[in-house]
């Protein structure tokens, strides 16, 4: 004998008012995380490069 297990979920669009429940109350996205310290980040690596190469080809 099978025995079905319990079912915990309730399905919010079971019924109106736990639907719209459900929709007020979703969870946000979070905002995307700025981009700008990558971008100086690799701005700064580019102009060490830079200097590093000039100082070899200088000196």
């Amino acid at each position: 004998m099978v025995v079905p297990m319990s079912d915990n979920h309730v399905d919010p669009s079971g019924n109106t008012e736990a639907f719209r429940a459900f929709t007020h109350n979703a969870p946000e996205e979070p905002a995307a995380p700025s981009k700008t310290p990558l971008i100086i980040g690799v701005a700064a690596v580019a102009i060490v490069l830079i200097a590093v190469i000039a100082w070899l080809a200088l000196g």
